[in-house]
């Protein structure tokens, strides 16, 4: 009986090739395309900023913390 042979995406095997003496993976382009295209993405959200309950969590938590490493 065949083991069942996983599909793989299209990424996958373009991540594996790298014969002309690159390594494997996405060269210097496509990752610098990715990361433009997330920053497009997530511009306007870290525009936002921290709300303020979640910075008063965040202080809360390390008082709690400096008051247990004492």
């Amino acid at each position: 009986m065949k083991k069942p042979v996983k599909p793989q995406s299209p990424m996958a095997n373009q991540a594996s090739k790298g014969g002309d003496g690159e390594s494997a993976g996405l060269n210097r382009e496509i990752q610098h395309k990715i990361g433009q295209q997330l920053r497009a993405i997530y511009d306007d959200v870290v525009q936002e900023g921290v709300p303020d309950r979640f910075v008063n969590l965040l202080r809360a938590m390390d008082k709690r913390r400096e008051g247990q490493s004492e």
